[in-house]
């Protein structure tokens, strides 16, 4: 999902990238909304983009078998690439003070 797009796009085209998942599993709403213990109404806005709620997402997404998805909303970092530079090599002590020239 690029960017630039606005929220409605980018609610429209998490709808359809789930909804295509939905049919490629050949699973009909009623049984994913039972599954995911969601209304069919709540699943039809999600699926349209016309905005849900993050438990109706959530819900569905394991109902689907996909919650792995939601690793990639925000990955959190397992390293720091500042620590392997030769500038983050721990200080032993503190520089001195530098003087001022007037």
């Amino acid at each position: 999902m690029p960017m630039h797009q606005t929220v409605e796009e980018m609610e429209a085209a998490l709808g359809a990238n789930l909804k295509a998942l939905r049919l490629d599993m050949n699973i009909d709403q009623e049984a994913i909304a039972a599954r995911a213990g969601i209304s069919i109404s709540a699943l039809k806005n999600l699926e349209n983009g016309n905005g849900s709620t993050v438990r109706s997402l959530v819900s569905t997404l394991r109902a689907l078998g996909r919650a792995d998805w939601l690793a990639t909303i925000a990955p959190v970092a397992s390293v720091n690439p500042l620590t392997h530079t030769e500038a983050a090599t721990p200080r032993k002590r503190a520089a001195p003070a530098k003087s001022t020239r007037e």
